[in-house]
């Protein structure tokens, strides 16, 4: 898996009061509402690939492409949303990644069915608890480095390039670990956001 957001040279701090005023309004709340149902029929042909593949160790093409636009779509939004990139995410699965975000899974010619039943039945155990446990203070350390980056490009109209790199760390650990646990990568996540 490949996940780069682009640190600019300069941001828009009028995009910035945007976002932090207004952006519940005109980012979060659209994207989230259509995300909830696109999310639920992500999940329901999640399912549908994690039976395909217990029978051929095989993740259905189509489905495979449907997931990686799902994600990209959430990378999109979480770049604004964390002031990752300035602009607007586009709507939909039909668009590839925009000009600051990309991410790229490349499709497995096999899944191990083996692998799919014990992430099936004990993927919280050796996936879900130490990853999540290490992710929470990430993320913890995120929001504060969140918080003071707002300043740094309101002030500078720069993101400190160390910062961004830290929360873009993150967000492509979480996203490796939910690859893993959709069953579209064989590769177990490692404990690292580099990439």
């Amino acid at each position: 898996m490949k996940l780069t957001i682009t640190h600019q040279e300069r941001y828009s701090r009028s995009e910035l009061l945007l976002r932090s005023i207004f952006g519940v309004l005109y980012i979060t709340l659209p994207h989230a509402f259509l995300l909830l149902f696109v999310g639920l029929w992500g999940a329901i042909l999640s399912f549908v690939a994690f039976i395909t593949v217990v029978f051929t160790g095989e993740y259905p093409k189509s489905i495979f492409e449907f997931q990686v636009q799902l994600m990209r779509w959430k990378l999109r939004v979480n770049a604004r949303i964390y002031n990752l990139s300035d602009g607007y995410p586009a709507f939909g699965l039909s668009g590839t990644d925009d000009e600051y975000t990309h991410l790229e899974v490349p499709y497995p010619e096999q899944i191990s069915r083996s692998l799919v039943l014990l992430r099936f039945f004990f993927g919280v155990i050796f996936v879900g608890i130490p990853h999540g446990f290490v992710l929470y203070f990430r993320i913890l350390i995120g929001s504060f480095i969140s918080f003071f980056a707002w300043f740094a490009v309101l002030f500078t109209g720069e993101y400190p390039k160390s910062w961004h790199r830290f929360i873009v760390g993150t967000l492509r650990w979480q996203f490796r670990v939910g690859i893993y646990l959709a069953y579209l990568s064989d590769d177990y996540p490692p404990f690292t956001g580099e990439a």
